[in-house]
């Protein structure tokens, strides 16, 4: 054979044994990350004919299943992954825009376009940059998302949502104020606190909630409802200068700042309609006086409160002492009967549909024979007997509507309203234990306001039954500038049955009478006003302190500033 011809031979077998290859290798399945599975024969391996070329009967192909990938477990992130997604990634309690994740992402940077949708106005950014953010702007006071006192984080009102609410505004005359609108046209003038304004409730039927209610949006006594978002700060500050026409004539003139009360106050984050207020006096020592955390139980009104304790069926010593039109709280009120606690747990809110009858329940304990500041006042005590109160209030709003947080300060004009409280407890003191009661009374009608309150009280363990009373009147003589006060009431308590030992048992309180007036001129709204104050008390004798005044005569005049 030529060579040639043996050459052609030789590269003819070559090529039919690549093509030969080349179809077996298309054949074979493919792998699971899509390269070619190629068997391979490794040494010491028994070879059937499978492996050596022998024709086998057709046999169906064998596929092998992967093994099943091993199970993912959730990890939580530890930040907000997203920050436009609505939804609370980290599980921090804040979400999006809200969570300090966020603050720095260009998603929540503020002015980027306008804040009048309802998805603009619950998603934590002041999108037009004007310091408003969300329902704390006005372009958003007519969406349902703000219809509550405050959005959720995730967009939704709380409280009572209704629609807009027509605004229905009466026509100011000449030398009115947005102050001479409370209580006209279709205002009712039932909100009128931080507390109500606060609460994501229609408190007085007027189709109005919270920061849509004339009073709400126009008192200046109001804070909750003012255009800086978040927290809000007050101040109440009170300089005077007085003279005790009995004490020593080296000891008888004082100028002083009299008060000065800051308070922390507004919204939960993150919870609708619920109210916090936290206030500090600070005009001799700075204490933490009163703490207050209230949140929604439902959306008609009924919450839940924790507070320092102060006030179980009185707020007389717990209101705002800028509230005070005879400038101090008649202690004589309250000095035998309200000793306050730790702490205190309540509930309350309306009885009825139209808020005619509202209820309270409290329990609160510990603070010892000591208290009047957030954790007591630090002064050693041998006595450990646990302290602890129960009660029950109840409220009726017999014409119009009045709140137990109100101010007595009359501005304004106002509606007829006429209502009462009632309420007993139960107080396990360190030294006593006693039932008692207190009623209260409210008449407010154009520029007239009669307020009366009673507490009574039984010591179990040593017979004595006391009493006490106070009468307040205000006439505003010229609205928006000079209101007139007065008041009249008494101490009275019957001798100890079973008198204590030496050194035992409650404070020995004494017998006492005191009448007071008050003019005050409003120089600045009402929030800068000055006052003039003349007060007489005639005190029983002290029989361990006979040199001790049995009568004290008191000028006092005094700046206020509130804000």
């Amino acid at each position: 054979m030529k060579r040639s011809t043996l050459l052609m031979l030789v590269l003819a077998s070559f090529a039919t044994f690549g093509l030969a290859t080349q179809a077996s290798a298309q054949d074979a399945p493919a792998g699971p990350e899509g390269d070619e599975d190629v068997d391979v024969v490794q040494p010491g391996t028994e070879v059937g004919p499978a492996q050596i070329g022998v024709p086998q009967a057709p046999t169906e192909p064998v596929v092998s299943e992967p093994p099943p990938p091993p199970p993912v477990v959730p990890v939580a992130p530890t930040r907000e992954t997203a920050c436009n997604d609505r939804v609370d990634d980290d599980g921090d309690g804040m979400v999006d825009c809200a969570d300090a994740d966020c603050f720095g992402n260009t998603l929540c940077e503020a002015g980027g376009s306008e804040e009048r949708t309802p998805a603009a106005c619950s998603d934590w950014i002041d999108n037009d940059g004007d310091a408003g953010v969300d329902c704390e702007d006005p372009d958003c006071a007519d969406f349902e998302v703000c219809q509550g006192s405050m959005p959720s984080g995730g967009g939704s009102g709380g409280g009572a949502s209704h629609g807009p609410v027509d605004e229905d505004l009466p026509e100011l005359g000449e030398g009115m104020s947005v102050e001479d609108l409370l209580g006209r046209g279709s205002d009712n003038n039932g909100e009128r606190n931080d507390f109500v304004c606060s609460d994501g409730v229609d408190n007085d039927g007027d189709g109005r909630i919270d920061c849509q209610d004339f009073g709400c949006r126009f008192d200046p006594a109001v804070t909750v409802c003012s255009n800086s978002p978040g927290m809000r700060f007050s101040v109440v500050a009170g300089i005077g200068a007085s003279v005790d026409f009995n004490a020593p004539a080296n000891e008888r003139g004082d100028i002083r700042f009299t008060r000065l009360q800051l308070r922390a106050l507004g919204p939960i984050p993150s919870i609708n309609n619920s109210f916090f207020l936290l206030s500090m006096r600070m005009e001799r020592s700075p204490r933490l006086t009163f703490a207050h955390f209230q949140i929604p139980l439902s959306n008609r009104g009924h919450y839940l409160a924790l507070n320092s304790g102060s006030g179980s069926l009185s707020t007389g010593l717990i209101i705002s002492a800028a509230k005070q039109p005879l400038l101090d709280a008649p202690f004589y009120l309250f000095n035998a009967f309200e000793q306050g606690n730790g702490a205190a747990l309540e509930t309350g809110g309306p009885i009825d549909e139209n808020g005619r009858l509202m209820y309270r329940l409290f329990v609160a304990g510990g603070s010892g024979e000591f208290n009047g500041n957030v954790g007591g006042r630090f002064f050693r005590s041998e006595d450990r007997n646990f302290t602890y109160t129960m009660g029950a209030q109840l409220q009726f709003n017999l014409v119009g509507h009045f709140n137990r947080f109100d101010s007595p300060f009359l501005y304004t004009k106002e509606p007829l309203a006429i209502g009462a409280t009632i309420g007993f407890k139960y107080d396990q003191r360190a030294e006593e234990r006693f039932p008692a009661g207190n009623a209260y009374f409210i008449l407010r009608t154009g520029r007239f306001l009669l307020r009366a309150e009673t507490y009574m009280k039984y010591e179990l363990d040593f017979g004595s039954f006391q009493a006490a009373y106070n009468v307040q009147t205000s006439i505003l003589l010229v609205p928006q500038k000079i209101l007139f006060a007065a008041d009249f009431g008494q101490f009275m308590a019957s001798d100890y049955q079973t008198p204590p030992g030496a050194g035992e048992g409650p404070r020995d309180y004494l017998n006492e009478t005191q009448w007071r007036v008050a003019l005050h001129w409003y120089w600045y709204r009402n929030i800068g006003i000055l006052s003039l104050m003349f007060r007489q008390t005639f005190l029983e004798e002290n029989p361990s302190r006979p040199e001790d005044p049995t009568r004290e005569d008191e000028l006092r005049i005094e700046a206020q500033f509130r804000f």
